[in-house]
């Protein structure tokens, strides 16, 4: 169980920061992102979170985020969680690290979670390993996006100036 973990995780964070040089910092973009970084969330969707250390390789590739990157868990799922600050085309979907990482991606239909929160989702699976994974990128002001592409033309043109919570929710597929 704990190797589809790692797997998960590092295809996030290279998902997320797969673009940027390397560098010796943490997870995390600078002092913009800490003046307005609320904190991380100690509950997702009704369960308590446990967060989990960044690997250095994970933290050398958030070094230069606009923002600032951290996984938990519930006991269940791995959950990621980026607060970004602004456009950038470093947040990348988690599907093409998963296909980079040599799983097959299949794309599944959006998801309403209880909440009536959109989630863009696919399936993936390595091996014996199935994973059903989503995602979404929302703002406090209310924007929400089910996929990196739209969000970064709302962020880039100003439409929406966040900052933003994107959020990756992966567990086995049952």
């Amino acid at each position: 169980m704990r190797d589809w973990k790692l797997f998960y995780v590092g295809a996030c964070v290279l998902a997320a920061l797969a673009p940027w040089a390397w560098s010796g910092g943490a997870a995390g973009g600078g002092a913009s992102a800490a003046r307005d970084f609320p904190g991380w969330p100690t509950q997702f969707e009704g369960r308590e979170l446990r967060r989990l250390p960044l690997s250095e390789r994970e933290e050398r590739f958030g070094g230069e985020f606009p923002g600032l990157v951290a996984r938990f868990t519930d006991g269940e799922r791995e959950i990621i969680f980026r607060f970004v600050t602004g456009p950038t085309r470093r947040l990348h979907p988690a599907s093409d690290c998963f296909a980079g990482l040599g799983y097959e991606v299949r794309p599944l239909p959006l998801r309403t979670d209880g909440a009536g929160a959109r989630w863009g989702s696919f399936a993936a699976a390595r091996g014996g390993e199935r994973l059903l994974v989503r995602e979404r990128i929302y703002s406090d002001p209310g924007g929400t996006w089910t996929d990196v592409s739209s969000w970064y033309w709302a962020a880039a043109s100003g439409s929406d100036r966040g900052p933003w919570w994107a959020v990756t929710v992966a567990e086995r597929e049952q």
